[in-house]
Order: structure tokens, then sequence, then C-alpha cells
């Protein structure tokens, strides 16, 4: 068996991520922005709702080319759908696209020398903005699906994003729940996300509380206390 490392990336594969990513993530705005349009607007306030419907419809056709280029250009075949899961999945669940803003965060931070933020600060920085957006986006879906059911109880977009910060700080009120199949869907990817960013939260304060609190003895002066 062959000891041989994996193939790196390709740089035509690393030029094209680095000069789609503003783009992208302008189109991945356009794309929340076309979608909460078509969502919230009502039926009567054309031509708008069919523009936004045309820019939810033309966004998601650059995703669909990016996507082929980025699995032509790495040189996995099918592996690619395996390697880079993230990218198939936001591909699928477009709503999710918005939260490039983290990773093109993250890259501008790689680009320093001398990050602005310490590692904690930008953990808890990236979760916060994660659940903005995927709280956002999350309460766009629910009250999408929700609001015409039968039984619903959320019946306003003021209800779905009440919802979404109850299911992603996890306190779940319980006042508001989704009754279709695809907004309980959503619901348990929103609490699996919740989830996550808490504890990510949680652990970089309590790590960082650690920090301040082992420098502080270390500045003690021996015997004191």
């Amino acid at each position: 068996m062959s000891d041989r490392p994996a193939d790196p990336v390709p740089r035509r594969f690393k030029e094209w991520d680095q000069r789609t990513q503003v783009p992208l993530l302008a189109a991945a705005l356009l794309f929340l922005i076309g979608y909460a349009v078509r969502v919230l607007a009502p039926h009567d306030t054309q031509p708008w709702r069919d523009i936004a419907l045309g820019l939810v419809a033309t966004t998601w056709a650059v995703f669909v080319v990016d996507y082929g280029v980025r699995l032509r250009l790495s040189g996995l075949g099918r592996r690619f759908v395996r390697t880079h899961w993230l990218d198939t999945l936001v591909l699928l669940l477009p709503l999710l696209r918005p939260l490039r803003m983290v990773q093109l965060y993250t890259a501008v931070q790689k680009r320093r020398q001398e990050p602005r933020l310490s590692l904690y600060a930008r953990v808890m920085s990236y979760a916060g903005l994660t659940a903005v957006l995927l709280g956002f986006s999350a309460a766009l879906a629910v009250y999408h699906q929700e609001h015409g059911a039968p039984d619903a109880s959320i019946r306003t977009f003021g209800d779905a994003v009440w919802w979404a910060c109850a299911t992603l700080t996890t306190v779940g009120y319980g006042d508001a729940v989704p009754v279709t199949p695809l907004g309980r869907l959503i619901a348990a990817v929103l609490m699996a996300c919740g989830l996550a960013l808490l504890g990510a939260v949680t652990g970089s304060f309590s790590s960082w509380l650690l920090q301040v609190f082992a420098r502080e003895d270390e500045r003690r002066p021996p015997g004191s206390g």
C-alpha cells in the first residue's frame, strides 16, 4: 500500500476560491434579500414579488455554476461531494449561503500577521454572526411553511422570529411550534445548530476566564493571599 500523502489542492482551485469569495458573498446576500421579499411581501405587491423570484433563481443558478467549476477544478470527481460536503449542503439549502460571511471574515483574519481579535473573541464573534444569519434564515423558512397551515401557532413573521430565538438559545417555551413536516425538519436542524453555537460560545468564554485568572495568579507576588 502506498504511503504517498494526499494530493494538494490544485492551484487553479485555490485561485477560483479566492476570486469568488466576495462575489459569492454578494450573491448569497442577494438570495436572502430576494427570498425575504418573496416570503414577506403581500401577494398584491407586483412586480416586486416577481423580481424577487427572478433574483432568487438567478443567484441560485450562480451557485450551481460555481459548484460545477469547483467540482471540475478539484480533480476529485465524485469524491468532491463527500470531501466538500459543506459546499454540497449549501447548494441544496441556499438559505445557508449567507454564512459565507463568516468564512470570508476568517479568510481576512488569516491574511493578517496579527489578528485584531484574540482566538476566544473570534470564536464568540463568529458564533454570534452565525446565530443571527441562521436564525433569520430559519425564521423566514418556517414562516413560509407554517403561516398558512391549519392549527399553526406561527402566524406572523414576528412569531417566527420569536420561535427562532427560543430555539437557538435552547429555551423552547413551546408557545410557538412548527406543525408541518418541513417546518419540524427546519426546527430540528436549528436546534442542533443552536446547541453547537451555545457550546462554542460558553466553551470559549470559560477558557477566556480561566486564562484571565491564570494571568492574575502569575502576577500575584509569591506568598501573598
